[in-house]
């Protein structure tokens, strides 16, 4: 019979202990090609969480149509904004994850900090083990994403819940899951835009467009249009903006379906008619400028603008690595650390 002999030796598990910061965003292709962009796009598609069409029925439509046709056309639109630091998401999430690290450090935490992307490179899952292999066994998960919605902070997730179910020790683990409300992102949010009317003047009309999302998604039960109601009530409190001052909308459609409501460019568009020539915009869903503020906002939506009659449209930049950005990621995970 075997017996037990002993405490001889420490094991390996004994040795771990470290905390963990993982900052999770959603992902960006390798390369502005057309190779890089299917394949991108193969794995963001193919997320349920994502596409909610009987799987069947999209696998057909994906594969069949929607990979021979949009990965050409995508390219060219990340071509725009690349940037010899590469991806715009990439760099400046690199960016964030290194000064969170040191305002940490500088604050007394040791802590280990990384980055993961939901889709693409680098992966959740060798994220996830690459911190493991550290000795890092408490994890703190902060999806950048202020406002709930299943298809981000959800199958963000699920991408780590996926990772987790294969290991034998589950660590200790805490994931954000909103910050929509969190009074330092919206001050945060509300200086950035003060500082921008400071320097540009106040315009005609200040644009708050969301990420959109299928309409059906809110009758399902997704908090998402609600918790992008409260930032949008709670920023609008400090800047004492009057009703007529601000709009709400929601951009980024994709497919036939109808999205939550009113549209971004059809807004954009009708403003002039209106006459609001003097716009500013800024994309409170968004922690990082990419494609969809880069070029869908200020390339599109400012052609877009400009061809309907208006004189002035500016962007204002996302918080990206701010330094008021960055104090409010440490204030989101100091508590669990």
């Amino acid at each position: 019979m075997t017996r037990f002999s002993g405490l001889t030796k420490e094991s390996g598990h004994a040795k771990r202990g470290k905390v963990g910061v993982l900052l999770l965003n959603l992902g960006t292709p390798d390369a502005p090609t057309a190779s890089a962009v299917r394949r991108y796009l193969a794995e963001f598609l193919s997320d349920p969480r994502v596409v909610e069409i009987p799987k069947l029925v999209w696998m057909l439509i994906l594969h069949g149509i929607v990979l021979r046709v949009r990965p050409a056309k995508s390219a060219a639109l990340y071509k725009k904004v690349w940037t010899e630091a590469g991806s715009p998401l990439m760099d400046i999430s690199l960016r964030q994850t290194a000064k969170l690290a040191d305002k940490l450090a500088s604050d007394g935490q040791e802590v280990i900090v990384n980055l993961a992307m939901r889709y693409g490179n680098p992966s959740v899952a060798s994220t996830l083990q690459q911190m493991h292999r550290n000795g890092v066994d408490k994890f703190v998960i902060l999806p950048l994403y202020p406002q709930y919605a299943a298809p981000t902070t959800g199958s963000a997730f699920d991408a780590i819940a996926k990772e987790l179910s294969q290991w034998r020790y589950i660590p200790s683990l805490h994931f954000i899951n909103t910050y929509h409300d969190n009074p330092d992102f919206i001050t945060a949010l509300a200086d950035s835009i003060r500082a921008d009317f400071d320097a540009h003047g106040k315009p005609q009309k200040l644009v708050l467009s969301y990420h959109g999302m299928p309409e059906r998604n809110l009758h399902l039960g997704d908090p998402y249009y609600c918790f992008c109601v409260k930032t949008t009530r709670l920023v609008i409190e400090q800047l004492g903006l009057r009703q007529d001052e601000f709009v709400m909308t929601f951009q980024s459609r994709f497919g036939k379906a109808t999205w939550l409501q009113p549209y971004t460019d059809a807004t954009i568009k009708a403003l002039p008619s209106e006459g609001i020539r003097d716009v500013a915009i800024v994309c409170p869903a968004f922690s990082a400028d990419c494609l969809e503020t880069l070029e869908e906002i200020v390339g599109e939506n400012g052609h877009l603008f400009a061809e309907a009659g208006g004189e002035k449209f500016r962007y204002i930049p996302a918080l990206n690595d701010s330094d008021a950005h960055i104090a409010m990621m440490a204030n989101l995970v100091k508590p669990y650390l």
